[in-house]
């Protein structure tokens, strides 16, 4: 089997559609998808509900057939495979779901083993390998447990080693934070980073959380109606998104911290670097000679780089207004107005 280079995607899909027919004709799940991922790269795709995304995700390897487009993973066109070639090619990319999907009646280590007892690997060389990954996840005094034993974080790390187990090149995340607490999901996005740069393997996050995106992803992918509306860095697609989908996406978050509707313009910056808030608020009210309205604020960390945002209300003055956005257009604050939705 040809092995992508470090210059070649690992992932490429191509013109990808998925169809489904139903009582009301056919519905288009996705609609001449295409974007490629670098080998080593944690590339995220985010929606909302409905976006297409598991469906995305599902066709990777192939457990969803496309209807149209190709999609080659390791340098092999999936759909060209045969039945054997193709449960062989499946080995290297590994799948973490939110509902975990383990087998409630088999331990910790049994869940571990099981794909390696499908792959037909010896026994002996199964157990060390199970118990490695396991120890990998942090596991190991929880291998003789089962599930119904073991925390909703607990049983994700069981998934995450069991997806491990054939050394896949490839790890697949369908959701799989969604149903865990903020504090969980952060130990087992920590996992994923460290997963990433121990064992150089590629990952793609299925999400519709941008925090989570922000994160773990190096690039994003913004999926809406089954169409790529928007791609690029994280950084590029959180400062300043083109699309009406990646401002939804981006902007919900901040709008949850808003108590009511404001009368007068509602726009959002953003700035890099580790600048204070209060000296940044100070220069632009000591220059617009006006007092601005700050409705959200809030720090993040992109890809290692801190990144502030603002949300502010500007004056019902045309001319006020027009000088404060001025000035964030001259000093690189991408502002951008919220003009829908930004409320409880």
């Amino acid at each position: 089997m040809s092995q992508p280079t470090s210059s070649q995607p690992i992932i490429q899909v191509e013109h990808l559609v998925k169809e489904y027919s139903g009582a009301s004709g056919v519905f288009r799940a996705l609609d001449d998808v295409s974007f490629q991922v670098r080998p080593g790269a944690v590339f995220g795709v985010i929606g909302l509900s409905g976006a297409g995304k598991s469906t995305l995700v599902r066709c990777l390897n192939l457990l969803e057939k496309p209807d149209g487009g190709r999609v080659q993973v390791n340098g092999q066109e999936l759909m060209a495979l045969s039945s054997r070639e193709l449960r062989h090619a499946r080995r290297e990319i590994g799948m973490i779901f939110q509902g975990f999907h383990l087998l409630m009646q088999r331990t910790v280590l049994g869940n571990v083993l099981f794909p390696l007892e499908v792959a037909g690997v010896s026994r002996s060389a199964a157990r060390r390998r199970a118990e490695e990954m396991l120890s990998v996840v942090g596991l190991s005094d929880k291998a003789s447990a089962f599930p119904a034993q073991l925390s909703g974080g607990q049983r994700q790390r069981v998934a995450i080693a069991r997806a491990l187990a054939t050394e896949p090149k490839i790890l697949l995340s369908d959701e799989a934070t969604s149903a865990l607490d903020p504090q969980t999901t952060a130990s087992i996005l920590h996992l994923l980073k460290d997963l990433n740069t121990r064992f150089g393997i590629t990952i793609v996050v299925i999400t519709h959380e941008m925090d989570v995106i922000r994160e773990i992803c190096t690039e994003v992918a913004v999926l809406d109606g089954g169409k790529v509306m928007e791609q690029g860095s994280v950084d590029q697609v959180f400062r300043a998104p083109k699309t009406a989908a990646a401002r939804r996406l981006v902007l919900a978050e901040a709008a949850h911290s808003v108590e009511e509707i404001r009368t007068g313009k509602m726009v959002r910056i953003t700035f890099t670097g580790l600048t204070a808030f209060e000296p940044m608020l100070g220069n632009i009210m000591l220059e617009c000679r006006t007092p601005l309205n700050i409705l959200y604020a809030a720090t993040r960390t992109v890809n290692g780089k801190a990144v502030g945002e603002m949300v502010v209300q500007l004056p019902d003055s045309q001319v006020l207004s027009e000088k404060f956005m001025d000035y964030f257009v001259r000093k690189g604050l991408n502002p951008q107005e919220v003009e829908e939705g930004f409320h409880e």
